[in-house]
């Protein structure tokens, strides 16, 4: 039972949220039963301030938490941390640096040995693209329709959605984002002598969960080569056992000249990032050494944390349960798609990275909707609201998987019973030429709440 005590602190603070931090996220939240404040966090489940109700995370703040929340071996690693170190001061070296820049070049890929470290994602790209020009000399980036690689300068300009850019141009010159994914064609046409750098994601996350083919990936090596351009890997969420390997390229078995690591290497506890590059980046960085660097970027704390997290996915083989626990979800789902049939187009996925794409753009709101009721915390792509992504820790057990699972269930059959009337809805002239994007959602969310109050619960699934 919540108690008196919680429901004020809790009403309080998300007050507070909406005052001083962001008072549009915390109105969405609530229009879809997540207006939650965050308690306890275990594992793969975050708990409401006060109630007894925990959530399955299935977002992990975009693939940070793969060791789960507040794993105790990661927590005791640092708080014993605490008792010596603090944060270290960039220029020095020191034995938790040293410790962490052996360990990520030990378990990174062939010929990618070299470490320069970050605080997050988006710092990460920016150092990785500035390294690319500043070797190669050349201007000219190409990055991919839907890519997504932060909000920081160089990687805001390789997102490959305008409606991140606009409001913010103009931006970095050089940039080109028009080539689609698997595309060799588009993106030769778009190389010349002047481009640095080629950036992508082996599985776009934020686009809607497009998986990298095989052809692709070695065309890509191989044009690189051919015209001295750097190939940058962005693994910030494809990292550290996500996709069922440690590294995403390992599927493919084709290497950058640089790849960008963040999110999940400091074990959701304590933020830090890096860039794993050759031999041949090394020598510029060498002879231009305070051109890039961080100041709060490979932190003693951050570092010793790093290391923990890395000993812990390797002793236990989480990518290796990654990729078993990505076969029994993507199975399930697949399963549940046949079921609910005319709800779900198509099911994408690359280990525990999982994408369902709806056949309706609408419907990925609602699910998150039904979904949270479901307990179980889950959101649309905001690239393509037809697709959710699923992403817990991959640390979930099997009996954990199949509460989600049923929950997925739960929440289709919820979908179907009152599509017909939301699709009705959908088409009145005054709903569909005055609403955007945005405000179709949360009308089409408070519409199911008060559908959902109409239609008796023992009624007949309708198709869309």
């Amino acid at each position: 039972m919540k108690s008196e005590t919680a429901t004020r602190q809790k009403k309080d603070g998300i007050k507070s949220f909406q005052k001083y931090v962001n008072y549009t996220q915390s109105v969405f939240l609530k229009t879809v039963d997540l207006d939650l404040l965050e308690d306890q966090r275990q594992g793969v489940n975050v708990w409401d301030l006060g109630t007894e109700n925990s959530y399955i995370d299935c977002f992990c703040s975009a693939g940070s938490f793969n060791v789960g929340r507040r794993n105790p071996r990661i927590v005791g690693a640092l708080e014993k941390a605490l008792d010596q170190w603090d944060m270290g001061e960039h220029l020095f070296p020191s034995a938790p640096k040293a410790a962490l820049a052996e360990k990520l070049a030990t378990i990174s890929p062939p010929g990618l040995k070299n470490v320069l470290f970050g605080v997050g994602g988006g710092e990460a790209i920016d150092s990785a693209l500035k390294m690319a020009r500043g070797v190669t000399g050349r201007k000219k980036v190409i990055s991919l329709a839907k890519a997504y690689h932060g909000h920081t300068g160089f990687a805001l300009s390789a997102i490959g959605k305008s409606v991140y850019r606009d409001p913010f141009e103009p931006l970095m010159p050089g940039f080109s984002h028009e080539p689609p994914v698997n595309n060799l064609e588009a993106v030769a046409a778009a190389a010349d002598e002047d481009t640095a750098a080629i950036i992508l994601e082996l599985v776009q996350g934020e686009g809607g969960i497009f998986v990298a083919e095989q052809d692709f990936v070695e065309g890509l090596r191989r044009l690189c080569d051919d015209k001295g351009i750097m190939l940058i890997f962005d693994e910030v969420q494809t990292g550290f056992g996500r996709t069922g390997k440690m590294f995403c390229c390992e599927h493919y078995g084709v290497y950058p000249d640089l790849f960008v690591l963040a999110k999940s290497l400091g074990g959701a506890l304590y933020p830090i990032s890096a860039v794993i590059y050759t031999d041949q980046i090394r020598t510029f960085m060498e002879e231009n050494p305070e051109l890039i660097e961080s100041t709060s970027g490979g932190s003693d704390l951050g570092c010793i944390v790093g290391c923990e997290t890395i000993d812990f996915l390797l002793e236990n083989d989480i990518p290796g349960h990654a990729a078993e626990m990505g076969d029994y979800i993507g199975e399930g789902l697949l399963n549940l798609a046949t079921k609910h049939k005319g709800l779900v187009k198509e099911v994408r996925r690359k280990g525990l990275m999982i994408g369902l794409e709806y056949t309706h753009d609408m419907m990925g709101p609602l699910m998150s909707y039904y979904l949270g009721k479901n307990e179980v915390f889950a959101i649309f792509s905001a690239n393509n609201p037809k697709v959710m992504r699923f992403m817990p820790p991959i640390v979930i057990t099997r009996d954990e998987a199949d509460k989600l699972l049923s929950a997925v269930d739960r929440s289709m059959t919820s979908v179907m019973r009152s599509s017909r009337i939301i699709t009705r809805a959908i088409k009145l002239p005054l709903v569909g030429k005055v609403l955007g994007v945005q405000e179709m959602q949360v009308f089409l969310i408070l519409f199911t709440k008060t559908v959902a109050k109409i239609i008796p619960k023992k009624r007949g699934s309708q198709a869309l």
